[in-house]
């Protein structure tokens, strides 16, 4: 289709678009109607978490040319995928691959937390000491590139249409910065988005230093997983204002605020007893 055509020609300029509106858009937002008062400095939190998003996106770029979309082409052309074997109508495959890539990232962020190696990596994500939309591109090269390499391999066997693969990647970057975003929602507003799309309010809780609380509400855009299998939390305990947010013991600014902490983050302590089906909450018990 000339039209997908178009979409993987320029699938590069499309994200960078949608990420730079998105971006202006909730900065924006958050200047005029934040919700929490910021405790670290967002200088050094900006470059190093902005640094972060700039040295990933070349990291993949390098080592993977034609990113998800070239994988998404390819299965096209090979009839790799189910929804190749099957013919679906392109109607239909298109929001069918959307919510289903939605879900396999779902279960990848909840086996982040479950097991403990690939939370050494994921806690660079959580140790930011503020909430804001850059939060929601922090995350460490090496949990990066194991996400590309599990979306690739979805790509492979689910075989979806190269446009549902930039839709899903457009809406997921642009999600994140929402759902991470220093925004106040009115709550009633608040309450009917829930059903459709995780809100800076319902996510927040997932940043939550409690343990109990950070192992729920993992959804970055759709929010039925969470309340499907249960791990859905409406409220903290100590409410959005009173909250505090980070993990317990990462609270040196040179580790949680600036670039070569986080990129060494994952390689100093000890992560013993986090998996999720080995703890129990304990009030505000320390973790590494």
């Amino acid at each position: 289709m000339e039209f997908e055509q178009f979409v993987l020609s320029n699938e590069p300029a499309i994200r960078l678009g949608f990420f730079v509106g998105v971006f202006a858009l909730v900065a924006l937002w958050e200047l005029v109607a934040p919700q929490r008062a910021l405790t670290a400095s967002k200088a050094m939190r900006w470059a190093s978490n902005l640094g972060l998003v700039i040295l990933n996106t070349v990291l993949l770029r390098l080592m993977f040319p034609l990113a998800a979309v070239g994988m998404a082409a390819f299965s096209a052309a090979n009839g790799w995928g189910l929804l190749n074997h099957f013919n679906v109508p392109f109607w239909l495959a298109v929001p069918l691959a959307v919510i289903v890539m939605d879900f396999v990232i779902w279960l990848q962020h909840v086996m982040v937390h479950a097991v403990p190696v690939l939370w050494r990596l994921h806690r660079v994500h959580h140790a930011d000491p503020d909430y804001d939309l850059t939060t929601g591109a922090r995350f460490h090269p090496i949990e990066i590139v194991l996400s590309m390499l599990i979306k690739i391999a979805t790509i492979a066997v689910l075989g979806p249409p190269v446009l549902a693969v930039v839709i899903f990647e457009v809406v997921l970057n642009a999600a994140a910065m929402f759902n991470h975003g220093n925004i106040r929602l009115p709550i009633g507003l608040d309450r009917v988005l829930r059903w459709v799309i995780v809100t800076p309010d319902m996510h927040r809780v997932h940043h939550s230093v409690e343990e109990d609380e950070t192992n729920s509400n993992f959804g970055f855009n759709l929010p039925w997983w969470d309340r499907l299998l249960g791990t859905y939390r409406e409220q903290p305990r100590a409410g959005q204002l009173g909250m505090t947010i980070g993990i317990h013991g990462h609270t040196d600014p040179r580790e949680v605020a600036r670039l070569d902490g986080m990129l060494l983050m994952p390689f100093r302590g000890k992560v013993d007893g986090y998996a999720i089906n080995r703890r129990t909450w304990s009030g505000s018990k320390e973790s590494s």
